[in-house]
Formats: structure tokens, C-alpha cells, sequence
């Protein structure tokens, strides 16, 4: 595995900050989509500073026992969560935290395009992430980092992975 890329909360919010104005400078979105888990904290930032109507989108990778490093076969939820109006998937942001190998992206917009309630409402598509990795074969429309490498990005939100709840209820 690569090295390690920590990431604490005042660099991550200014990626995002960086990424809400590439955004907004170049961009006209209708609607942000989400792909969960990795951009749930982005979308909310994002759309409190651009003020767009959101959607999520849930896909989990199956690699199999020991293969932790490897991206699996991707496996969709059957709906998209959303309060917006069909109408406001005209102009599609699709979000991620990263591009990584880029499979999770390029898969996602071929989901979006034939998803029943959406399809035909929805003009254009394009994506945006905080870091695109080096070896990613997906190129983001937006993307505020694009690294000369390919480190495991530990993220903010990261470390409760290794918290249980007990050590909480200890803590607090």
C-alpha cells in the first residue's frame, strides 16, 4: 500500500471551499448528487454555500475477504434519496470524495443516465471531487487536488471507523 495522506478538518474544509468555487465559477448546476459515504460531509458543505437542492446516491464495492485494497464489483442502492424536484435534475453535479481508480464515477454516471424517475430530465452530467489520484483513469470536471501519487487519504471522519461506541459512552 501507499504511503499515508493525513487529513484534518481545516484542510479538508478548505479543499471544499476551493471546490464550491471552481464550482460556482464554471458552473451552473441544477442539482448536487452525492455518492455515498465519501461525499456526505461534501455535499452538505456544498450546498449550504452554493444553495442547491441535493440527492444521494448509495454504492458499496464487494472485493471479498483480504482484498481491502482492491475495488470490487459495485452494487447500487435501487433509488436515489432526494426531496428535489425531478425538474431540478437538469444540470447534474455528481460528487465524490476522490477519484481513486475512477470506476466508482464513470459507473455512477451510466446509473444516473438510465434511472427511471431522472432520466429523462436530466441534460448533462458532470463530476467533481476533492483528489483525483494518479493512476485514476476517470478525469473530474472539478477537482481542487490532483496528486502525483496514489496515498491512502485518511480522511477527517475516518477515525471513528476505529471507535466503538463504547469508547465513546467512556469519553463522554
Amino acid at each position: 500500500m501507499s504511503k499515508k495522506m493525513i487529513v484534518g478538518w481545516e484542510e479538508y474544509k478548505k479543499i471544499i471551499e476551493k471546490l464550491a468555487v471552481e464550482v460556482h465559477k464554471n458552473y451552473e448546476p441544477t442539482v448536487l448528487i452525492g455518492i455515498m459515504r465519501g461525499a456526505a460531509p461534501i455535499i452538505d458543505i456544498l450546498s449550504r454555500i452554493l444553495k442547491l437542492p441535493i440527492a444521494y446516491i448509495v454504492i458499496q464495492s464487494y472485493s471479498g475477504k483480504g482484498l481491502e485494497d482492491q475495488q470490487g464489483q459495485l452494487m447500487f442502492a435501487r433509488e436515489i434519496s432526494s426531496l428535489a424536484d425531478k425538474k431540478d435534475f437538469n444540470k447534474v453535479l455528481l460528487i465524490d470524495d476522490l477519484s481513486d481508480t475512477g470506476l466508482t464515477l464513470n459507473k455512477s454516471i451510466e446509473w444516473l443516465k438510465n434511472y427511471g424517475p431522472t432520466k429523462d430530465y436530466i441534460k448533462e452530467v458532470k463530476t467533481a471531487c476533492l483528489w483525483k489520484k494518479k493512476s485514476s483513469k476517470f478525469e473530474p470536471d472539478f477537482c481542487p487536488i490532483r496528486l502525483d501519487s496514489d496515498p491512502w487519504i485518511v480522511q477527517p471522519t475516518e477515525h471513528y471507523e476505529e471507535l466503538s461506541i463504547e469508547e465513546l459512552i467512556e469519553r463522554n
